[in-house]
């Protein structure tokens, strides 16, 4: 079945949250709406709003898909759960793994591991493993293994839940990437640019004849004092 981006991302987010934060699971809306929202681990980041969520859910459970949790015992709140495992007969770790590219887009192995590892049982195999399974499931694979755009050295994936590969722009502001990390490692320091270009100006001056100990020189020296 092919789920509307916001159906996916909110599927995406109740496996999440489930995983890393047991003690606050099920989800309220109010919980659910600011995982979806997040800046941090989420690529595109989006704003939806209550409306869009509860839509959302509903479309889900009627895919059997989510469960609302309705309160018992004084709880005023409904909340929401996941029920992927049960439909689609995935273990934990294999929901992990695709929530991670749900939320993520397309990623290497390394990637994904990164992300799940903390999270993961091992019990479903290693992380390219389970990639490899979400890719053969059949008769509708979960993943897919995307091939290597020029530069690229590693494979990514991508998940199918949408229907379609959705590539998303990368941040090139965003430090969780190893592209931004290793144009931060190999950039030189602010500190080494000033003083490179400070040693160019001084010497610029001196090729000029300037020289002014008790600072920069005046607007008129350094245009021939013209008047």
């Amino acid at each position: 079945m092919a789920l509307r981006r916001e159906e996916a991302r909110i599927l995406g987010c109740l496996i999440e949250k489930e995983a890393t934060v047991p003690d606050s699971y099920p989800l309220t809306l109010n919980a659910l709406r600011l995982a979806c929202n997040q800046t941090t681990n989420r690529r595109p980041v989006v704003a939806y709003d209550d409306r869009t969520v509860e839509n959302a859910l509903l479309s889900l459970k009627s895919m059997g898909l989510v469960r609302f949790v309705h309160p018992s015992h004084g709880g005023r709140t409904t909340r929401y759960r996941h029920s992927a495992d049960e439909r689609w007969h995935l273990s934990p770790d294999e929901l992990g793994v695709l929530a991670a590219l749900v939320l993520r887009g397309p990623q290497t192995v390394a990637e994904v591991r990164a992300r799940v590892e903390r999270h993961q049982s091992g019990g479903s195999g290693t992380v390219e493993e389970i990639l490899d399974t979400l890719a053969a499931r059949s008769p509708e694979p979960f993943a897919t293994r995307l091939e290597r755009r020029p530069g690229e050295r590693d494979t990514r994936f991508a998940h199918l839940l949408t229907g379609e590969v959705e590539e998303v722009p990368r941040d090139e502001h965003d430090p969780s990437d190893s592209s931004f990390a290793d144009a931060v490692a190999s950039r030189p320091s602010l500190e080494a640019e000033v003083a490179a270009l400070r040693a160019r100006l001084d010497r610029l001056e001196r090729l000029l004849g300037i020289e002014d100990e008790d600072g920069p020189p005046s607007t008129e020296r350094a245009s021939g004092e013209v008047h």
